[in-house]
């Protein structure tokens, strides 16, 4: 059965958008999603679920956690075959050896490329930063929180929405997935 992970956009930061990973996985498991699991308490989590377009998992997950839950909460959703592709296709492998100040800002969708083209997150940080398939390589040698908001740039100039998460979570998932 195809496995997929949920990356939930901003909850359980600063107190705000409260949701418990039991609730999150009672959530996933009662729309039919199967061996699910969650990582850490920022919204990570994985299952199975028949193939089915990761957008369209995205959007069923949101409106439960609003009818549910009334929260208004993202999400972004990636196959296996697609978490493993952002982890293999690291452009920035130097920056592994500190996972915890290695971001990768994973994006809804891919910008619009006359948007990219008139404002490139890569310019923020040229030496530090590399775009992927609807994701954002971002290393942050002085820590997540002194560097550039690249997520924050490209949910306001490409209009997409996006959700950060550093390497050794990302790995985690990667693991996860795999079963």
């Amino acid at each position: 059965m195809p496995r997929y992970a949920v990356l939930l956009r901003g909850i359980n930061v600063g107190g705000n958008k409260k949701v418990a990973m039991a609730d999150l996985r009672q959530l996933l498991s009662g729309l039919g999603f199967t061996d699910v699991q969650t990582l850490l308490q920022s919204g990570n989590a994985v299952f199975g679920y028949r193939r089915t377009k990761p957008e369209v998992l995205a959007r069923r997950i949101e409106g439960a956690i609003r009818d549910q839950m009334g929260l208004d909460v993202s999400c972004i959703v990636r196959s296996r075959e697609e978490m493993q592709a952002v982890i293999a296709d690291n452009p920035l492998p130097r920056a592994v050896k500190d996972g915890s100040k290695f971001l990768v800002v994973f994006l809804s969708g891919p910008p619009d490329p006359a948007q990219l083209a008139e404002h490139d997150p890569v310019e923020l940080a040229p030496d530090r930063i590399r775009l992927g398939d609807r994701v954002i390589y971002q290393w942050c040698p002085d820590g997540i929180l002194a560097a550039p908001a690249a997520g924050g740039f490209v949910e306001k100039f490409l209009a997409v929405t996006a959700t950060g998460r550093n390497w050794n979570t990302v790995t985690k998932l990667g693991a996860l997935l795999d079963g």
